[in-house]
């Protein structure tokens, strides 16, 4: 055996066939993820598993198999499934393919709760955006799609509405089509625009059910607006999430950001690198950077590649797309 590489010997307890068989995946497909990504080799018998690599990648795996087997424990008899999605998020959390370790944060103010169960960020990019969230009125989470900067907006919403921190929470976003035009849409002001804050309805009704969403909906704690609707307002005890925030205008941005009052939160997303404006407009995402910098009181979090919580190809695509857009600036630079 090569002297960098170990073999770990773990036993699933209790042994149990069908948690096993969940965990392992259809035709071992799960074991051959974590074997793919973390570059070792897994073998079992019933519920002993052996795992030889690199010893830190070794015991990482160690460390996956046992929580993904805890996560395996039925339900009301019914035994939960572990997906790909798990295993690569179990892995992700273990932070082995970041290319450096970052400080990491104090937990303690990292987690968020909600009626459906504890939102966990996924690595410190992640936990550096919630502690923000939780300690800034405006913070910005800015980074390629994927990274969780809507999803743990939204948590952290839901989080303050049922603690009674704030009244209501609004949702809104510009209605800046993505290349595709739209047309006419029927319906009422919110019918209008849901098609644009779908990801943000996603997440709610994950994190509150259908239902309880509707009804709250329905007595305006939770609101859905435009952003051209919010000129004029002053919103107070509200949690405000602006999210595609990288196709408002600076103009936008600006109104957007002076209409917070007391006791209230903003967090505004985006993707700079996925702009829709006509090219001669200036994002008010990218001004407000360069702008608003110098306040302590407002948080900037970035996120990057390692940070996607997606399929693991996405984070390819997205160094991929950065990497030729890079190389063709050189170009023009030289030219």
């Amino acid at each position: 055996m090569n002297k960098n590489t170990t073999t770990l010997d773990i036993f699933l307890e209790p042994a149990d066939g069908a948690r096993l068989a969940h965990l392992c995946g259809p035709f071992d497909d799960n074991l051959k993820q974590l074997e793919r990504r973390l570059d070792v080799n897994i073998t079992y018998q019933n519920n002993q598993f052996h795992i030889t690599g690199n010893p830190v990648n070794a015991h990482s795996c160690m460390d996956i198999l046992r929580d993904l087997y805890v996560e395996t424990q039925a339900v009301k008899g019914q035994v939960i499934d572990i997906d790909p999605e798990k295993i690569h998020l179990a892995i992700q959390a273990c932070r082995l393919l970041e290319p450096e370790p970052t400080p990491k944060i104090a937990s303690f103010n990292t987690v968020i709760k909600t009626k459906r169960g504890m939102v966990k960020p996924r690595g410190d990019n992640q936990a550096n955006y919630i502690a923000n969230i939780l300690t800034h009125d405006i913070t910005f989470g800015i980074g390629p799609a994927g990274t969780g900067k809507t999803y743990l907006a939204v948590a952290a919403a839901v989080d303050a509405l049922e603690r009674q921190e704030v009244r209501r929470i609004l949702l809104t976003r510009p209605a800046v089509e993505a290349g595709e035009k739209l047309g006419f849409l029927p319906g009422d002001l919110s019918q209008k625009v849901d098609p644009y804050l779908r990801p943000l309805y996603d997440a709610l009704f994950e994190m509150l059910g259908f239902e309880k969403v509707e009804r709250l909906i329905e007595r305006n704690v939770i609101e859905i607006a435009p952003l051209a609707y919010m000129r004029g307002r002053t919103l107070n005890d509200a949690f405000i999430i602006l999210d595609e925030g990288q196709n408002t205008t600076i103009e936008q941005m600006k109104m957007f950001l002076t209409r917070i009052g007391f006791n209230s939160k903003a967090v505004i997303t985006g993707d700079i690198t996925q702009v829709d404006l006509p090219k001669h407009i200036t994002s008010g995402l990218r001004h407000a950077m360069d702008v608003l910098e110098p306040i302590t009181d407002i948080s900037f979090n970035f996120f990057i590649s390692n940070d996607v919580v997606r399929h693991p190809v996405v984070a390819k695509i997205i160094d991929a797309y950065e990497h030729f857009e890079n190389s063709i600036a050189r170009k023009d630079k030289d030219q």
